[in-house]
């Protein structure tokens, strides 16, 4: 096992994570596992004026399993847009 494989948890977990559009945002869900739970995290972007802004949601919620944690991240990331609108980036 090599020495970044030991320092970042063995092997790479890397999925090809599909993007949900909704109302010009793109949301990836990205649940970040520890402790044997899934904390509800995902990634925001949008592109304005030609540039792609990135926003970083984390929660503190957790969940016991992987997909209802992206769902949860999903739905936590919608409410966020609602809310902030482009207000999101910044």
């Amino acid at each position: 096992m090599s020495l970044l494989s030991k320092l970042f948890g063995g092997k790479s977990k890397v999925k090809d994570i599909e993007p949900e559009l909704y109302k010009g945002f793109l949301i990836f869900p990205e649940p970040v596992h520890a402790n044997g739970v899934y904390r509800i995290a995902a990634r925001i972007e949008k592109e304005i004026a030609g540039e792609v802004k990135v926003h970083n949601l984390m929660r503190v919620d957790t969940l016991t399993t992987e997909e209802e944690a992206s769902q949860a991240s999903v739905n936590k990331a919608k409410v966020f847009i609602d809310q902030m609108g482009d207000g999101v980036f910044g």
